[in-house]
């Protein structure tokens, strides 16, 4: 199978009508400038393939698309559509607000092409969303889900793991989950909460109101995260912030890591080993797993063997080309 791509063109917070407790607008916003639309036709011609391509999307990411000056965000999609109708990309991906989404908004998303519409929802949790000030609610975003399906757009919903004002992180992220599932997006994103210098959850950090969860919390939530998308057959399409530069400078808590979707995944791996395992007499087993996955299901510095071992599970992991990407047998 061919990889998906994208083409990520960066709207760095235009249109976002206020700002959320753990976004740093004034700091993110100094690093880009919005794209002209000369620029997007430039950046589509230099970096997209010259030939038909079905891989690739034009994608505006960065603020909240549809709430940009309609001019403005009419002169993007003008400016990347005619890679649309030549073949040179399958399609354009926004990224927006729930409560920005409507009937006509998407007549004239699909009129220049777009195709794959992600909403920042972070949260299915009315009280959550008040207290990180984000300006919309669970019922604005079951209401543009059930729209862009209607239309015919692949959906997207993007959520916070660790947010301010979640008294049980592990219910919170499950409860958003499954309400996630019942909306049927195609695709979703997982963003632990990390706290940013010069936001109004780093004042909350540092009073005392607000403790994030440790990274090994954060990661056992996101694998019984993947296990119930992955059961639902929704593709996760990212997991954890992207390690840009300079990212690490900003952070003052929470649990971040350049690899940390790798970290769930080895987690995941070893929970659907101890489901083989659970009840089974220990005379030492032989995993075998794919050649390609043997480091994921190893765990980082062999951490899923040394688990199972403090378990009383002896276990040797080996690779084995015949077993499929995904499987593992149990000898």
């Amino acid at each position: 199978m061919t990889k998906h791509k994208n083409l990520s063109i960066f709207v760095p917070h235009a249109g976002c009508p206020n700002q959320c407790s753990f976004c740093d607008q004034r700091s993110i916003s100094g690093t880009q400038n919005p794209p002209s639309a000369q620029e997007v036709a430039a950046l589509c011609n230099e970096f997209l393939p010259q030939e038909n391509s079905a891989d690739y999307e034009i994608a505006f990411f960065g603020g909240s698309f549809t709430a940009i000056d309609r001019e403005y965000m009419t002169s993007l999609l003008s400016a990347a559509y005619p890679f649309v109708q030549n073949g040179r990309a399958a399609g354009i991906r926004i990224s927006t607000r729930p409560d920005c989404i409507s009937t006509e908004i998407l007549d004239i998303l699909k009129q220049y092409g777009v195709t794959s519409i992600e909403l920042g929802a972070q949260s299915m949790q009315d009280e959550v969303l008040v207290a990180n000030l984000r300006g919309h609610t669970e019922a604005d975003v079951v209401k543009a889900a059930g729209l862009i399906k209607q239309y015919g757009f692949s959906l997207g919903l993007q959520m916070m793991t660790g947010l301010y004002g979640q008294k049980d992180y592990m219910e919170y992220a499950l409860d958003t989950a499954h309400k996630f599932v019942d909306l049927k997006p195609d695709t979703v994103r997982i963003y632990p909460t990390v706290t940013l210098k010069n936001t109004l959850l780093e004042q909350k950090f540092l009073r005392g109101e607000y403790t994030p969860p440790t990274l090994e919390q954060t990661v056992e939530i996101c694998a019984v995260l993947m296990g119930i998308f992955e059961s639902s057959n929704i593709r996760i399409i990212k997991m954890g912030l992207h390690a840009d530069t300079g990212l690490e400078d900003k952070i003052v808590a929470g649990p971040y890591h350049p690899a940390f979707r790798e970290l769930c995944i080895s987690r995941r791996c070893l929970e659907r080993i101890k489901e083989q395992l659970t009840n089974a007499e220990n005379n030492g087993y032989i995993i075998k797993v794919n050649p390609k996955e043997l480091s994921q299901w190893k765990g980082q510095k062999n951490s899923n063997i040394k688990i199972l071992a403090d378990m009383g599970y002896a276990v040797q992991i080996t690779a084995d080309i015949s077993v499929p990407k995904g499987q593992f047998t149990i000898d």
